[in-house]
């Protein structure tokens, strides 16, 4: 039987003692998860939006498709991304595959529908109180999606968070298109699948305590965020 006591006692001394490995495996994970976070949110943020304030027909459907896509399967992605980038797929020719601006698009390309269906919530809301007073002003789509991004601000943080969330766990398309190389594209949920595999249960505790505590502080913040929110809304 494996001394799990032994396991856990090395895995906080390797994050009390900074272990070089450990700490170059968290800090390309938070690199990749939040720059995939900041090109969902760009392209996410005012897709929501304009979702939500446009009339047309068939915006029901694409309601659906995009609340449906929120689920898209990562191993899916993953393969379809490798696709791209392998030596015969139309992106080949740039040699992205096997390293961190794959792992970068795999992570955005799952997060955007996330993004885009949270803050088409968020803004249709919006939108609903402030149409009437819009309208009386004459501002056009553009400006009036600029307004509604800017006043849901503390709400969108928290849908922000909720993406970065889900991208800092991410482990099914960033080993396909990653490869888990070391020192290269090794990410926590990577290394944490790799050294279980190996037994080295030490280094696989200690990602894995610094990945939940990274959760809860996500978690915390999006209860700071939401309380911020709300207060504003009633000052």
């Amino acid at each position: 039987m494996q001394d799990f006591a032994g396991a856990f006692r090395l895995a906080f001394e390797l994050i009390a003692g900074g272990d070089d490995a450990l700490v170059d495996i968290v800090l390309l994970s938070l690199r990749v998860s939040v720059s995939a976070v900041l090109a969902a949110c760009a392209v996410g943020l005012p897709l929501g939006a304009a979702i939500a304030i446009a009339r047309f027909p068939g915006r029901g459907a694409v309601v659906v498709l995009l609340n449906t896509l929120m689920g898209l399967p990562p191993v899916a992605i993953g393969l379809l991304l490798y696709m791209v980038f392998s030596n015969a797929g139309p992106l080949g020719v740039l040699g992205l595959l096997y390293t961190p601006t794959a792992m970068i698009a795999a992570q955005a390309v799952l997060v955007t529908p996330i993004v885009a269906a949270l803050a088409r919530q968020v803004i249709e809301d919006l939108h609903t109180e402030y149409d009437e007073q819009l309208r009386s002003l004459g501002v056009g789509p553009v400006r009036a999606i600029a307004t509604l991004l800017w006043d849901g601000r503390y709400s969108l943080l928290t849908v922000a968070l909720a993406g970065f969330g889900r991208a800092i766990a991410e482990v099914g398309s960033v080993i396909i298109v990653g490869g888990n190389i070391a020192n290269v594209t090794r990410v926590m949920t990577t290394a944490i699948a790799l050294e279980t595999s190996k037994g080295d249960l030490a280094l696989a505790l200690a990602l894995g305590i610094i990945l939940i505590t990274l959760s809860m502080l996500i978690n915390a913040a999006v209860m700071a965020f939401r309380a911020t929110a709300a207060r504003a809304a009633y000052a």
